[in-house]
Formats: C-alpha cells, structure tokens, sequence
C-alpha cells in the first residue's frame, strides 16, 4: 500500500470542456508524492503559478530522472539502471503509485465509440493487444471500433525473439501481430500505405473486422517532424483523427502499460479531448491477466521516475495547448 493519497489525472468526459484543466494539472505536478521526490533529490518545490512550476520541473527532472538521456538516448528498455538504496526505491515505488503508473484499473464505463491499443517495444504489442480483447471478450467493455496505433520504428533482435514476431520488422508488424492473435483475424484485411522506401515519414493502415463484427485498423503514423525523429505518441492520436469522424459525444478508452497511463493520458486530451471535445478514458493492462510477463527491470525505481519525468513533461504540453486560442491547438 502506498503511503501517499491517490492523485487523480485530468478528468476527461465527451463534450470536453478544458476551463479546469489548469486546477487538475496543478494537482498532479504539485501533489505530496512530486514534493517528496523532489526533496529525496535534492530540491524544494517552488510555490509558484502553475506554468512556472512545469517549466521548473521540467529542468530538475531533466536533471536527475532522464535516464534515457544520461544514456544518449536509447530506447527504455536499454537504460543500464542506476543504483538506488532500499529507502529511495520505496519512495518512488509508492511515489508512482499514487500518481497512477502501477496500478492497472479496469475501464469506468461499459461502452465505448473507439479503443485506442497504443504501440511500443515489442512485448507491450502483444501484451496490450492481448487485454484488449480479453476486456472485451469478457464484456467488461463494448466497442463499435478498435485501432491499434503504432510506428515504422525498427525492432530490435531481442523483440523479434518474442513468440510470433519472429517475421515482424518495425513496431507496426508487432502490433499487426498482436491484434490478428488476440482477436483470432484470418485474412489479409485491406492495407494502405505510403510510396517508396520506409522512412520517418511513411504511414500504412491495415484494416480488419473481428469474427464479433468489430472494425479493426493498425496504424503506422508518420512522424510530424520526419527530418528528425520517427513517429510518437502525439503524432499516432493525430494520424488515426484524421481517419475518423470523431464527435464531441464520443467517448475513447486507450489502453497502454501502468507505466505510461499519465503521459499518454494528458497527450490523448491534447491531441483528441482539446481538438474535437470528445471523452477519453486511459487505462494499464493487467501484468496478471496476460500470458507475455513484464520484462526484467520494468518495475525499477529508474523507469518510475522516467516515466514521472513524460508525465510532467505531457502535462507541460497540455498546459500550454490549453491555455493557448483554440485556433492554434
């Protein structure tokens, strides 16, 4: 059991209206367990307006949780973890816990008009994609259409090791694997793609239709920034927007691992709830009601405090596209 509260991310019901989404993300970055943090590693939280205070925090958790770019950047999983003594790691262990990145929830409603599974290294496809469908094959939700988000990001020797991606080359065949597994697709399904050879600024979707009738897509987004950096988060919730007719009545749960549930929450409100006003749920899978199990370290002290470090980072950006003229969003 944690020893801090729970902290509740920005609410999100369709027809979205942000005017108290400053007040939530306040919430979030200024809560007990960031204070705590922060003095563990040296700093005091500034009592300031929120948006000085994100761009304070985005300084000192650069400073002392970016493991990934002490490590020139490479994927999360390739981080060597830094020693922490026993006092810290419960820190941030229950840090994390009050801040929703470990525990799964399941859906807070019945029915829902998209389920987003959200891409990433290898094994999360599949255990992403494999809750999913149980959530649905079990009812505990119904969906008029599912999509699978994800990128051309190459995949490494030790993800193409894992059962049934032996044949996948970039993060989408992962997911394309994972989803024709988890809800039992025969077939080829229709597939779009870009021209030419892949780069970052190539797309494809592949769509589908479930033995229960559901729509089924997966998605490789092109990079908004292609001359840099391959496709994120953000840029798969726009691809797949622009794909749909997406309404402010909706209502969109996204499903990701614990880890991740605060920072592809807010980006979700940025990139959807802010642009067409609709709901949106974002829940963890269940490490227990999988068949693929987490990977080595994934529950390390260090991924916590990354992944700490994306939440106030997509809560800055949240911030800054909420407070700006709807115009430029």
């Amino acid at each position: 059991m944690s020893g801090f509260a729970p902290v509740p991310l920005p609410a999100c019901e369709p027809n979205f209206q942000p005017d108290a989404v400053a007040a939530e993300i306040e919430t979030w970055v200024s809560a007990e367990p960031i204070r705590a943090l922060v003095d563990r590693f040296g700093g005091t939280l500034p009592a300031t307006a929120v948006g000085p205070l994100l761009t304070w925090l985005d300084g000192f958790s650069g400073e002392h949780w970016d493991f990934r770019k002490k490590a020139a950047g490479v994927e999360r999983d390739q981080v060597r973890p830094p020693h922490f003594d026993r006092a810290t790691a419960q820190l941030v262990t229950d840090a994390a816990t009050a801040l929703q990145l470990v525990e799964p929830r399941l859906p807070a409603h019945r029915e829902y008009d998209h389920l987003l599974v959200l891409g990433g290294l290898g094994r999360a496809c599949l255990q992403r994609t494999e809750y999913a469908a149980r959530l649905i094959d079990q009812g505990a939700v119904a969906v008029a259409e599912l999509a699978a988000l994800g990128s051309f990001r190459p995949l490494t020797t030790a993800e193409r090791e894992l059962p049934g991606l032996a044949d996948s080359g970039y993060e989408v065949d992962a997911m394309d694997a994972g989803v024709r597994a988890a809800f039992r697709l025969d077939g080829p399904g229709r597939r779009e793609s870009s021209d030419g050879p892949v780069d970052h600024s190539s797309w494809s979707v592949r769509t589908y239709r479930s033995p229960a009738g559901t729509a089924v897509r997966v998605l490789a987004a092109p990079s908004s920034e292609p001359v840099t950096r391959r496709a994120n988060t953000p840029d798969t919730y726009e691809f797949w927007a622009r794909r749909v007719d997406l309404r402010a009545a909706d209502r969109i749960l996204v499903v990701t691992s614990p880890i991740y549930v605060p920072f592809q929450h807010a980006d979700a409100l940025r990139m959807l709830a802010l642009r067409y006003g609709c709901g949106i749920d974002t829940i963890g899978f269940d490490p227990g009601a999988v068949s693929v199990p987490l990977a080595p370290g994934a529950t390390n002290p260090d991924r916590y405090l990354q992944e700490i470090r994306s939440g106030l980072l997509s809560m800055m950006r949240l911030y800054q596209a909420a407070s700006a003229p709807a115009a430029v969003r």
